[in-house]
């Protein structure tokens, strides 16, 4: 599939599946998370989709839970996107963010240090 064209898909994808866990599910852990990206197989059988949360949990129990959620959101994507084929959706914790926090931090005190 043309490369332009399966980034629209993952940006409208990204949309779509954040707007279905504001909108849709009634569970608070669901709505408190952020689609960060996703990356769509060529032939659209299958959405790799990263994601973080602002509640102070085990990524890895965050990623058991949101793939217990996989086949509703599946379900409403289906349902709000024109594809052919609708992605089978499995949820990664995006530990970028921590990883850019955790280098900030050790940034500001290295500075500290070097102003003392």
């Amino acid at each position: 599939m043309n490369q332009i064209k399966l980034k629209r898909i993952e940006s409208e994808l990204n949309k779509t599946i954040a707007n279905i866990l504001l909108e849709e599910s009634t569970d608070e852990l669901l709505k408190s998370i952020t689609i960060t990206g996703s990356e769509v197989a060529n032939d659209l059988s299958f959405a790799k989709v990263y994601f973080t949360s602002l509640i102070e949990m085990e990524p890895e129990n965050l990623e058991k839970e949101m793939n217990e959620a996989s086949d509703f959101i599946r379900k409403f994507v289906a349902e709000q996107m024109d594809l052919r084929k609708t992605p089978e959706l499995k949820f990664v914790y995006d530990k970028s963010i921590q990883y850019g926090n955790r280098i900030e931090k050790i940034l500001a005190d290295i500075h500290e240090k070097e102003e003392e």
